[in-house]
């Protein structure tokens, strides 16, 4: 593999979401097959399906047995470490929104050289950043955040439009992917912070009229 600041957040972004899965799976008590089954699905389930929308097959990680190997790893040692990563809060949370941060800049990228519509690089994007997380949490049996009112998705399509935005403006590479990548970070926390939302239209209480 080409070593690259490209390269290095595709990794980035696997190691986080693999811990992310890791701990989903590990809050939930569930075995050490299911464990490694979370982390896995959870680090290479959006570049899943980026590949496959675009027709890019075998995909990413059938191709390169490294991301078999660096998941591995990466579970173990959160096993290993869990009661440590455990004592960190929100821990969980970091490495999901670092993970979210850096797969949007590889979806956005991909469809860009893939010759894709600037829209429809974004929509991808925003799919790469969120689908492990939707797969980890229907696997461990809760409702996705990317379906509830947090600003997830919503985060990544900024993300996104900041890419393309400074790629037409002809932006250094890395510039672009480090700017992406701070934007959903740093929206994340603030939302999260500030718990900022989105708005609902259900009712607050269970004497509230019903939506018709």
């Amino acid at each position: 593999m080409e070593i690259s600041l490209f390269s290095i957040l595709d990794i980035l972004g696997t190691i986080a979401f693999a811990i992310s899965g890791a701990l989903s799976a590990m809050n939930r008590r569930l075995d050490l097959f299911g464990i490694f089954i979370i982390a896995f699905v959870t680090a290479i389930g959006g570049g899943t399906v980026r590949d496959i929308l675009i027709g890019d097959t075998p995909v990413t990680w059938m191709e390169n047995i490294m991301y078999i190997y660096l998941i591995g790893t990466v579970t173990i040692l959160a096993i290993v470490f869990r009661n440590k990563l455990n004592y960190l809060k929100k821990s969980l949370f970091l490495f999901d929104t670092i993970g979210l941060g850096v797969f949007t800049i590889t979806g956005v990228e991909t469809g860009i050289q893939n010759g894709l519509d600037p829209i429809i690089s974004v929509a991808l994007g925003a799919m790469t950043g969120t689908f492990g997380g939707v797969l980890r949490d229907i696997l461990c049996n809760e409702i996705p955040v990317i379906f509830r009112k947090e600003i997830y998705a919503t985060a990544c399509l900024i993300g996104a439009l900041a890419y393309v935005t400074l790629y037409d403006l002809g932006m250094n590479a890395d510039v672009i992917y480090l700017a992406t990548a701070l934007t959903v970070i740093s929206i994340r926390l603030v939302v999260v912070k500030y718990k900022i939302t989105l708005p609902s239209f259900y009712p607050t209480s269970p004497g509230s009229s019903r939506i018709r």
